[in-house]
Formats: C-alpha cells, structure tokens, sequence
C-alpha cells in the first residue's frame, strides 16, 4: 500500500495500461490530476520501479513512461478493482474490454 496506495498512482497505472505515456495525455483523463501531483506521482513511481521514462525531446526536455516488468505485474489487481467497481457503484470509470484482456506480459 506504501507504493500505490492512494488514488492516483493507480489512475496513472491504469491510463498507462491503456496507452497513454506523455504528461499531457495524462493530465487529460478525466480525473484532472493537478500538474504538481503528476509530476511528484510520476517521480515516484518511477523511484519505486513501476514505470520507466525514456526522454522524445531533448528541447525542452520531455518524456515517455512506460510500465516496468514490476509496474506491469499490477494489471491484474487493477483489473479486480474495475470488476468490483462495476458490480458495486453506479458511477464509475467503465474499463474497455481491451484492457480488460490485456495481460502484464502484453504491457512491459
């Protein structure tokens, strides 16, 4: 729970899981993730081994994330919180049958 326990650790994981791994992508999720807290999340995550980034821009500098083999073997516990999600609260975040599917080799 230290590493990913609070909320947006896992939306970042999950938008990961779903493709997205540049900085705007991730402040455009439906969440609003404030810019400060992405950017202390993604520090983070990436000091804990869950995601790895790779600079596309050296002017102003700007990165790629993508999930670890570690980052990765966390599908599963995100896929268990959608499926309990849909069977347990009306308003939530319908997870697509993509990612649903997908497994944590597909990912790192």
């Amino acid at each position: 729970m230290e590493i990913v326990g609070d909320r947006w650790t896992l939306v970042i994981l999950r938008d990961l899981a779903n493709g997205k791994r540049r900085y705007k992508d991730f402040l455009d999720s439906p969440e609003r993730i404030a810019s400060n807290i992405l950017i202390a999340r993604l520090a983070a995550m990436e000091r804990d081994g869950l995601i790895g980034a790779k600079p596309y821009q050296l002017r102003p500098k700007r990165f790629e994330y993508r999930l670890t083999k570690k980052g990765a073997a966390l599908l599963p516990v995100l896929q268990a919180i959608c499926r309990w999600g849909e069977a347990n609260l009306a308003k939530r975040w319908k997870a697509p049958a993509a990612f649903m599917d997908k497994r944590p080799e597909d990912l790192a």
